[in-house]
């Protein structure tokens, strides 16, 4: 292109310029259609990355185990998977292509200008190094940025998250005005770190944009004054051509467009970097993790006999016990004393640190623990929600379309009274942390799910703890009917009446 337009102003037909012109346009077409592809496959790349991350944190989420008391807060949790990783996008999209292409284009381009220009090569190669010492030097600064940023957005994830756990309790204790002054603390805190990082991006940019304009500048400079005649040296002949000039010129800005890619791309690994970091650290924190893959599993058909022998978790020894299928236990002793941990590890949600657990036939370990599991019922002082209906709280992954049978559960838990309280019924809507029922209510829909799933085993962990009594004999009296139902009964407890129930007790 820069021959034909100087063919035509050395007065010329312009025979060159149709087959310049369309060379030009191909080869733009080529270079478009090949970053669209090459846009393509870093999509799907970085797609699979994160996508690859988010599942790995889902599956050790999965399996932290509820005696966990170190993990995460879910938020921040959350806040990874979602934010913190969609950082990362941009530069496993983009950072290899654009790192080799910084590489290698501003490369070829001074090896064009030298063969024309040994002075405006020079020109560039002074000029082009100072972009990527610039970026290097602020890209630390960039990436401590990014990192205090993304850790002010878990906290605030977590801060919401325990602000909508507590409002009720907010709202009674008058203290709304307090959570929201604090929560709009946070949010000028975060406000505040973004803007440092952005700050960061747009300053750094402005110098990047200073270097270049500068090298094209000096450019431009000696080819003016070569074509001027007032300077006769930096060529290998006497002086530049209108064609060598209009040459080196168009190629100038293309030596620093690169580089300025590169530099914003630098910016974005930063972002990466300090989600990287924060998933690392997510993935290696140590902790307690319980048996299997935390899915559902193909539930066993062999007699639910549960034996322990030798084990010892969490600095505890406890004793050796056979639980024959249909029983009742009662497991008592002080607060402390291991109640809570033995039930986890009767459910496989702890790992021993020794000895052998058998539960069904079967060694309790990893192949054989979601199976277990599927077998279970389990009942606690604050039982989970789904922001759901009661028959699909009842149900959970069963058929909650069922109405006789859900009825029948509710029953068999003594609550067949709570459907009755609401217009709606069955389809009484309960959140995730069962609004709408009382905390005993909330114990006798664990019950009843038990009932609706028919499960063998009952792991029952306080279940009267904090009741009054009438309440508390509702939930002792659902439990006793599933145990008459011949599901296996093991209840952790301080109430020596609920434990008086039971066939038989071990204190720890």
């Amino acid at each position: 292109m820069a021959m034909a337009f100087a063919d035509l102003a050395a007065g010329g037909e312009g025979g060159r310029v149709v087959p310049a012109a369309a060379g030009f346009v191909l080869l733009a077409i080529v270079a478009a259609l090949l970053e669209a592809a090459g846009g393509r496959l870093g999509t799907a790349a970085a797609l699979s990355t994160i996508g690859q991350a988010r599942a790995a944190l889902a599956e050790k989420t999965a399996r932290i185990s509820p005696l966990d008391a170190g993990h995460s807060h879910s938020g921040s949790v959350a806040a990874l998977g979602t934010d913190k990783l969609e950082a990362a996008f941009p530069a496993l999209a983009r950072f290899e292509p654009v790192r080799w292409r910084a590489a290698v284009v501003p490369s070829a381009i001074l090896l064009a200008v030298f063969w024309v220009s040994w002075v405006s090569a020079l020109i560039l190669l002074v000029a082009g190094p100072l972009i990527p010492l610039f970026m290097a030097l602020v890209g630390m600064t960039a990436r401590q940025a990014s990192e205090r940023q993304l850790d002010e957005v878990g906290t605030m994830n977590g801060a919401l998250l325990d602000r909508l756990r507590g409002l009720a309790d907010l709202r009674l204790l008058g203290a709304v005005g307090i959570a929201a002054a604090d929560f709009r603390a946070g949010a000028d805190r975060l406000r505040s770190r973004t803007m440092e990082v952005l700050r960061i991006t747009f300053l750094s940019s402005a110098v990047l944009e200073l270097f270049s304009a500068l090298g094209v500048a000096m450019v431009a400079v000696h080819a003016g004054f070569s074509l001027l005649g007032l300077l006769d040296f930096g060529t290998w002949a006497n002086g530049l051509s209108l064609g060598e000039a209009v040459f080196v010129l168009m190629l100038a800005p293309e030596f620093f467009a690169p580089l300025r890619e590169f530099s914003q791309a630098w910016h974005s690994r930063a972002a990466a970097q300090a989600a990287a970091s924060a998933f690392d650290a997510e993935m290696a924190a140590a902790g307690p993790r319980m048996l299997g893959s935390g899915g559902a599993g193909r539930p066993g058909t062999a007699p639910p006999i549960i034996r322990l022998r030798g084990i010892v978790a969490r600095n505890r020894r406890f004793p050796d016990l056979v639980i024959e299928p249909g029983a009742s236990l009662a497991i008592t002793g002080a607060s402390g004393a291991g109640k809570s941990t033995l039930l986890a590890l009767l459910a496989g949600l702890l790992p021993p640190d020794s000895g052998r657990i058998e539960a069904g036939g079967r060694p309790l370990d990893d192949d054989a623990a979601d199976g277990w599991r599927s077998r279970i019922g389990w009942v606690d002082q604050a039982p989970g929600f789904i922001n759901g209906s009661l028959r699909a709280n009842v149900a959970l992954s069963g058929d909650a379309s069922d109405r006789q049978r859900v009825l029948d559960a509710l029953e068999l838990a003594a609550a067949g009274d709570i459907p009755m309280r609401s217009p709606r019924g069955l389809d009484m809507r309960l959140g995730e942390t069962g609004q709408g029922v009382s905390g005993g209510e909330a114990r006798r829909l664990a019950v009843a799910r038990a009932a609706f799933r028919d499960v063998d085993v009952i792991l029952a962990d306080e279940p009267t703890a904090s009741l009054d009594a009438p309440t508390a004999e509702a939930v002792t009296r659902g439990l006793l009917a599933l145990n008459a139902r011949g599901a296996t009964l093991v209840v952790a407890t301080h109430d020596l009446s609920l434990a008086a129930r039971m066939a038989r007790a071990v204190s720890l």
